[in-house]
């Protein structure tokens, strides 16, 4: 079992910053994969960003390309999203996901995919 504990997210004006960061309770040794997706009202939940276990293997949805950022600390199990320039459409409870398979790009995207999810924390950006 992984437990994924976040922190971060919070209330900030359209064009803020925050930074989201989530702890893997066990140590990550091998093939894995770290990762954000989040869910609006009234919305599915949908992919933010991912990142394998080599500094190559990072994705990131359209949306949010070229405004987020996904790091990871391997020594502290941890994964952060630096998130830029938001828009009150980013509005949204944020989760953490861990997947336990090797880096495969057709199927990081997928809800279904990861193995294990941190409780969520709300971001909300006013205009």
């Amino acid at each position: 079992q992984v437990q994924l504990i976040e922190s971060g997210g919070g209330l900030v004006q359209a064009g803020g910053s925050l930074t989201l960061s989530c702890t893997a309770s066990k140590h990550t040794f091998y093939r894995n994969t770290m990762g954000w997706f989040r869910q609006a009202p009234g919305q599915e939940r949908e992919f933010v960003a991912t990142h394998g276990r080599s500094g190559e293997d990072i994705s990131y949805a359209d949306s949010v390309q070229g405004r987020f950022t996904i790091s990871r600390d391997y020594a502290k199990n941890t994964v952060i999203l630096q998130m830029n320039s938001l828009k009150p459409e980013d509005t949204a409870v944020y989760y953490c996901a861990f997947r336990e398979e090797m880096w495969t790009p057709s199927l990081i995207g997928i809800e279904s995919e990861y193995d294990y999810w941190g409780q969520g924390t709300q971001v909300t950006v006013t205009s």
